[in-house]
């Protein structure tokens, strides 16, 4: 047989009629587009990271459970004692292991529709079935319509982002309690955002039964160490864990990880100058006449005026910054840009080249 012959038998239709995950190239542009904290540790810290990182024992293999990270990380986040915790390698790894260890119930995967497409994409990957559940007009949760799709579907997991992305707004407290009560589907609520939000259900954990929490460094400065957590009673946690690859967590991430926790309040200082910096773009874009999604996360989101999205983001690339087009990605979001929240000089940056796109192009 042939190599395409052979591919033809022996890989999936699911797998040759997908696409693999597309990463925009962001070189030498400012970047706007994947939710990433703009700034960098000061100089004193990079230097103490470096000789920490030299010193490495990169010929061993990694400390399988990150023992070195549980016990400050617990302590920054708050994670109560009754809880216990699972590391990634990224939300994306959690993700994959909790569909994968559902496979056998034959029940589906269910989430908020739009939200984080890894959800569907992993879910695609491993042949489970997928269920949207509907948004209100306020991108909130459809009650009625959760409530319907649920007792129809029986899904084993739902995935719940508070906040969610790419609309980035929390989800009714009261309505999500009701969908929790609900059902006897697992319930995962990714927080990946939680840095730039009040909210925090690390109590539900507690309280539900069938609730875990997801969480990420990813958003806070730590986006190139991959590292995720599922936080939640040891028993999922226990059942979990004999799914997770040994290993998953590599020495250089431990160590990043590790030495970040030991500076947590400049990962703190600076989520909080990205709430500030979020502030002032949602206030200077909706003053530009931009429709302004309310934002709980460390992006915005924005409606342009009919057919105008595509032309303001290449021509926003034109000037190297580079932004996230929505447009043509969901049916409620056409006409929508995703705007990462950057430093006070790439906001700056990105607000001028937009009032020279409105003389432009006539917005």
């Amino acid at each position: 047989m042939t190599r395409e012959e052979l591919i033809q038998v022996l890989i999936p239709e699911r797998v040759r009629q997908g696409a693999a995950y597309h990463v925009q190239d962001a070189t030498g542009m400012i970047k706007l587009d994947a939710m990433e904290n703009p700034f960098v540790w000061p100089s004193y810290l990079r230097a103490q990271y470096a000789d920490r990182l030299a010193n490495c024992g990169l010929n061993r293999y990694p400390d399988p459970y990150a023992s070195a990270v549980r016990a400050p990380l617990r302590q920054w986040m708050k994670i109560p004692e009754s809880l216990d915790i699972l590391f990634g390698n990224g939300s994306d790894e959690i993700i994959a292991l909790l569909i994968s260890s559902l496979i056998s119930s034959g029940r589906s995967v269910c989430a908020p529709d739009p939200s984080f497409v890894m959800f569907k994409v992993l879910a695609d990957q491993y042949s489970v079935n997928f269920q949207n559940l509907p948004l209100d007009v306020s991108f909130d949760i459809d009650l009625d319509g959760w409530l319907a799709c649920l007792l129809e579907t029986d899904p084993a997991l739902i995935f719940i982002p508070q906040p969610n992305n790419p609309t980035g707004n929390l989800f009714s407290r009261e309505r999500l309690a009701k969908i929790v009560e609900s059902t006897k589907a697992l319930v995962v609520i990714d927080e990946a955002y939680t840095a730039f939000t009040d909210a925090d259900f690390l109590d539900w954990a507690v309280t539900y039964p069938n609730v875990l929490v997801m969480r990420t460094l990813s958003k806070v400065g730590l986006a190139g160490s991959r590292f995720g957590m599922l936080v939640g009673h040891p028993a999922w946690i226990s059942e979990f864990d004999k799914m997770r690859l040994p290993y998953n967590i590599n020495t250089l991430s431990q160590t990043a990880v590790q030495f970040a926790l030991e500076h947590a309040p400049i990962l703190e200082e600076q989520s909080l100058r990205i709430r500030k910096e979020r502030t002032k773009l949602i206030r200077e874009l909706g003053s530009r006449g931009f429709n302004v999604w309310p934002s709980e996360a460390n992006f915005v989101t924005i409606k342009c005026a009919v057919d105008q999205a595509r032309p303001i983001f290449e021509a926003l690339k034109l000037r190297q910054i580079l932004v996230k087009c929505l447009d043509g990605s969901h049916p409620r979001l056409g006409d929508t840009l995703r705007i990462t929240v950057g430093s006070p000089e790439e906001v700056n940056t990105l607000l001028i080249a937009i009032d020279q796109l409105v003389a432009e192009l006539g917005l």
